[in-house]
């Protein structure tokens, strides 16, 4: 079987990641808007990062359990751009060559922020890794915008063991709130801001315009 991905920009599906900090609430809107398009008759692919293929999720296991400080910055980077190929030639591309709209609970953007940002100046490491072996943004990126402690009490208080970088505490989680931000700002064609401190049927609102407007 060929496992080869070539990036397309003619496909007519439409390709949605979800951005924020741990405990944005991203996860539950990504969900929510999943089932609300196959409501309305629509094929939709709900995925997440790291992860989303058989070959992602075993990276996942390695990159978020254990402790804070298990790998570098820069092999983190090397393991999530991996996890991304795979997830791009496995799961989303396919997906997009037939027409359908993936989800995707975190994308790029979150290896920008978390290892670009993080823990030294990378992100022109990961940008130059993404352009090599990625080669493709989603077509639509919505960042739910979340207060940092907020988020954080969230995240630690749920169950699961994916907790690794709520580990980093706190000012980690205020860096990548700032950085999704700008980001946002560098990119406003794609990017779109919603308020995470409200409800989630109000927020799941917004989401759900910002989205019939992508798919008209």
């Amino acid at each position: 079987m060929d496992r080869q991905f070539h990036p397309r920009t003619d496909v007519s599906g439409l390709f949605v990641s979800f951005e924020g900090i741990d405990g944005s609430g991203k996860s539950t809107q990504a969900r929510m808007l999943a089932d609300q398009l196959r409501a309305e008759g629509r094929t939709v692919v709900l995925t997440r990062e790291p992860g989303g293929s058989d070959g992602a999720e075993e990276i996942r296991n390695l990159v978020l359990n254990g402790d804070p400080d298990r790998w570098s910055a820069e092999t983190e980077i090397l393991l999530f751009t991996a996890a991304r190929r795979d997830h791009m030639e496995r799961t989303i591309g396919p997906a997009l060559d037939a027409g359908h709209v993936v989800i995707c609970d975190r994308f790029a953007d979150s290896t920008r922020m978390y290892q670009g940002l993080s823990r030294g100046d990378l992100r022109a490491l990961v940008d130059t890794l993404h352009g090599l072996m990625i080669g493709r943004e989603p077509d639509l990126t919505v960042l739910i915008d979340m207060d940092p402690e907020t988020g954080l009490s969230r995240a630690l208080g749920r169950e699961g063991i994916d907790t690794r970088f709520e580990g980093f505490g706190l000012d980690l989680q205020q860096r990548m709130r700032a950085g999704f931000l700008a980001l946002a700002a560098e990119a406003p064609e794609r990017f779109r801001v919603i308020d995470g401190n409200r409800p989630v049927e109000t927020v799941a609102k917004d989401v759900s315009t910002v989205i019939a407007d992508a798919l008209t």
